[in-house]
């Protein structure tokens, strides 16, 4: 017996409604993935990858996507993250001189205007883009760039590019600009972590920016430390400072302080004050013979780039301070105007030290506790009454000096 079995065909319409529901879906779970715990514990190449990853698997033709973060930075104007499929993650961090790579460029109209722009292949009124070192060589048929626009600071922005012929599809696009709130939020989030902890490291210090970040901002929070104590002074300093314009004297000032300053922090000191031309630096550490050793490196770089110093016309020559003993560390001040320092007897003594040092004409002192700890080869450069000390203190210099 013939049997006649009717296959009834699937509702086109059905399809494109669940595949316009498992696209918005897709697209949802991708803006709450933006917006979650998860997201936010990734480091930057992990946000990056993952983010092209998913955008590639919601059927984006996403070819090359990058994060143009900018900061504030004593010497970084922002950082740039690139991903392609395939590819590890680069991490440019641009330097305030490299503003010339995005000069007349779609990227510098976007952070300027802080208006997308889809740019092509051709010339296009905005600038290249194309001889930018994270899209040259890529064959990109087509950017689409949009600002991050945080509440407050510089302008960020990211680029998604693409090699297909024709490039993105308006539905493509809008897709790409429904996820935009949710990167911004969470792109806005790093950069401030970041400001946050390269303003207190610069301003600060790498130690006391860990302590404020900890919770320790409260007005007598002191405690007791035992470190190395480097003090180090420009010498002839106010004569030179009347000779020259206030223009070359904080020029002068920087250059001497970008010889002293690196050697300090090499050696994992950490800059404490600037009091005009002498800059307070102190090496903390359980092991009292291992901080003292470290401070004594950092006091012999510093007298080596000092030696082959020169500002113009005016040799530079500097006096040395070193004292190992126990300080009090931490906020002083009143309300809301507070300071991290450090106080006690030793850091008097190591000021004294270094007052002795233009006396003597010595460049480095150094205290017969600090020679002690440092295992230091040195010689007595006598017994020394020295202001606000009731007894004499022995101090001591290097053999070479």
């Amino acid at each position: 017996m013939n049997r006649i079995v009717q296959i009834e065909e699937p509702d086109t319409r059905l399809i494109k409604v669940d595949r316009a529901a498992s696209s918005t879906n897709s697209m949802l779970s991708l803006i709450e993935w933006l917006s979650g715990d998860e997201c936010h514990a990734l480091d930057e190449p992990g946000l990056i990858s993952t983010l092209g990853r998913r955008l590639r698997a919601l059927g984006l033709p996403i070819d090359r996507l990058t994060l143009h973060l900018m900061t504030l930075h004593p010497e970084l104007i922002g950082r740039t993250l690139a991903w392609a499929p395939g590819d590890p993650v680069e991490i440019h961090d641009r330097e305030h001189g490299a503003r010339q790579i995005f000069a007349n460029s779609p990227l510098r109209k976007v952070m300027d205007s802080r208006e997308p722009l889809v740019v092509g292949p051709g010339d296009s009124p905005h600038g290249r883009w194309q001889d930018i070192d994270i899209f040259a060589g890529r064959g990109l048929v087509q950017l689409m760039i949009s600002p991050l626009c945080n509440a407050d600071g510089p302008v960020s922005a990211a680029a998604f590019g693409t090699r297909r012929a024709g490039g993105f599809t308006p539905a493509e696009i809008q897709v790409l600009k429904r996820i935009l709130p949710a990167l911004r939020n969470t792109c806005e989030l790093r950069v401030m972590r970041q400001v946050e902890l390269s303003l207190l490291d610069t301003y600060v210090g790498p130690l006391t920016a860990q302590r404020i970040l900890a919770g320790q901002i409260r007005q007598g929070e002191i405690e007791s430390i035992e470190a190395a104590l480097l003090l180090c002074d420009l010498r002839g300093f106010t004569e030179i400072s009347n000779r020259l314009p206030s223009s070359s004297v904080l020029e002068l000032l920087n250059a001497y302080f970008d010889k002293v300053i690196p050697a300090i922090t090499r050696e994992g000191g950490e800059v404490l004050k600037f009091m005009g031309d002498a800059v307070l630096a102190f090496f903390p550490g359980y092991d009292a013979g291992r901080s003292s050793a470290s401070a004594l490196i950092a006091a012999r770089d510093i007298l080596r780039e000092i030696d082959r110093f020169q500002f113009g016309e005016i040799a530079v020559n500097v006096g040395i301070a070193l004292h190992h003993g126990e300080v009090s560390y931490g906020n002083i001040g009143s309300g809301r105007r507070l300071d991290f320092t450090l106080i006690g007897p030793d850091v008097n003594l190591v000021s004294r030290i270094q007052t002795a040092c233009g006396d003597l004409r010595v460049a480095l002192l150094m205290s017969d506790a600090f020679r002690k700890e440092a295992q230091a080869e040195a010689v007595s450069a006598g017994w020394h009454a020295l202001k606000g000390f009731s007894e004499t203190v022995e101090l001591f210099r290097l053999p070479e000096a």
